[in-house]
C-alpha cells in the first residue's frame, strides 16, 4: 500500500510502498477513506522533541474508513462497517479505565508487543505506527479498542475530524473544564483544536467566547463557529484585550490550544477570580511555564486536558449526532481536501495559518 513516510525532522515526507500485516487477535484492518492533518504530526516533522525518533514513521492519527477484515476474537465490528480511529485506545481493565477515565489508559494494549511481528514494514524493516494509528496510509491496522463504529450516512471526511481535533477541543470545553451556560471563555490558538473548543463553549451556552490568534483568517473562522469576539495577538496584547472585553474581570475559562508556553502564561493571566486555565496543547517535554504570582486572580486553577477527557466510544457518536442536528459544525472546519501525495503542502498551509483542517482523501 502507499503511505507517507517520515524519516527526519525538517525533511519532506515521501510517498512509498510499504507492507501491512494481516490482522491478528483483536485487530481490525481498515481501508482508509480520510485523514485529518493534525498539528501533533507537524510537531514531529518540525523536530521539536515531543516524540522519540528512530525508525521511519507513518504518521497520522485522525482517520476514518471502512473495515476490510477482522482478526480472531474481534466482536465489535465486521467487514463493511464504517469506523473512526482514535489514539485513546483503552484496555478496559487498568485502574484508569475502571475509574471511568479510558483516555488515560495505562494498559498499553493498542500496539503489538515488541516480541511480535511489526504491523508495518518497509523492505522487511519495521516502520513505526504513529500514535498506534498511522492514518497517512491507504490502510490502517488497529486494535479493536482503538476505533468506534459510526453510522454509514456520516461523510467519512467529516467524521475523521472527530477522531482527534474535535474530540479534544469539544471535550476540553464540555468534559474537562465543564463550561456552564452564562460563563465567559477565551481560547488561545484558533486552529482545529481551538475552533473545536470554541464550538464546545458555544454548545455549553457560554455568553462570551473570545478567540485569540495571530492570523485574521483563523479569527474569521472563529467568529463563524461561535466566537463572540476576536483578538489578533500580533497586533494587540491579548491579556489586556481579554480583560478589556470582560470589563476588567477576566474570563471564567481560558484554554491554551497550541502547545506554546507563552500562550499558557497568557491564558493564566487572563483569568477572572476563581477562573480555570485548561492546557490542551502538547508542550515540548522541557518547556517551563513562569508567571508573576500577582498576575493571577485569587483561587484560580490550572489543569491539563488529555484528548478532551474523552470516553470516545460514547463521545464520538454523540458529537456526530450534534453534527446531524447542525449544532456542531464540521463542514466549515474542512478548509481543503487533498490527496495523500500533497501531505507536505498540507503541513505548509497549516504553518502559514491558511487552514483550520486539511483532510487527506483516499477515494
Amino acid at each position: 500500500m502507499q503511505a507517507a513516510v517520515f524519516r527526519k525532522p525538517h525533511e519532506p515526507l515521501t510517498i512509498e510502498a510499504i507492507d501491512i500485516d494481516a490482522p491478528g487477535r483483536r485487530e481490525v484492518l481498515v481501508r482508509t477513506a480520510a485523514s485529518g492533518v493534525c498539528h501533533s504530526d507537524l510537531h514531529l516533522v518540525d523536530g521539536n522533541g515531543r516524540f522519540p525518533l528512530g525508525d521511519p514513521y507513518v504518521l497520522g492519527h485522525e482517520g476514518a474508513g471502512v473495515v476490510e477484515a477482522v482478526g480472531q476474537d474481534v466482536t465489535y465490528v465486521k467487514p463493511g462497517d464504517h469506523i473512526v480511529a482514535c489514539l485513546s485506545g483503552f484496555c478496559g481493565a487498568c485502574q484508569q479505565c475502571l475509574a471511568g477515565h479510558p483516555n488515560l489508559c495505562t494498559g498499553g494494549i493498542v500496539l503489538r508487543p515488541s516480541s511480535a511481528s511489526p504491523r508495518l514494514t518497509l523492505n522487511g524493516s519495521s516502520v513505526v505506527q504513529g500514535f498506534g494509528i498511522a492514518s497517512y496510509a491507504e490502510k490502517m491496522l488497529l486494535h479493536e479498542n482503538s476505533l468506534v463504529r459510526i453510522d454509514d450516512d456520516i461523510p467519512l471526511d467529516r467524521a475523521a475530524l472527530v477522531g482527534c481535533g474535535v474530540l479534544t477541543g469539544v471535550g476540553a470545553a464540555l468534559r474537562t473544564a465543564a463550561v456552564r451556560a452564562g460563563q465567559t471563555v477565551a481560547v488561545f490558538g484558533c486552529g482545529g483544536v481551538g475552533l473545536s473548543i470554541i464550538q464546545g463553549a458555544r454548545i455549553a451556552g457560554a455568553r462570551q467566547i473570545i478567540g485569540v490568534d495571530q492570523f485574521d483568517s483563523k479569527l474569521d473562522m472563529a467568529r463563524g463557529l461561535g466566537a463572540t469576539h476576536a483578538v489578533n495577538s500580533a497586533q494587540d496584547d491579548p491579556v489586556q484585550a481579554v480583560r478589556s472585553l470582560t470589563r476588567g474581570a477576566g474570563v471564567d475559562h481560558a484554554f491554551e490550544a497550541v502547545g506554546v508556553a507563552t500562550l499558557v502564561r497568557q491564558a493564566i493571566e487572563s483569568l477572572a477570580i476563581r477562573g480555570t486555565a485548561t492546557i490542551v496543547g502538547v508542550l515540548p517535554p522541557d518547556a517551563h511555564i513562569e508567571f508573576p504570582w500577582m498576575a493571577i486572580r485569587p483561587e484560580c486553577r490550572v489543569q491539563t486536558s488529555r484528548m478532551g477527557s474523552n470516553q470516545f466510544r460514547v463521545d464520538i457518536p454523540n458529537y456526530l449526532e450534534l453534527y446531524r442536528q447542525g449544532r456542531l459544525q464540521l463542514d466549515e472546519m474542512v478548509t481543503r481536501r487533498r490527496p495523500l501525495p500533497e501531505i507536505n503542502d498540507a503541513f505548509r498551509a497549516m504553518k502559514a495559518g491558511e487552514v483550520a483542517r486539511t483532510v487527506l482523501v483516499f477515494e
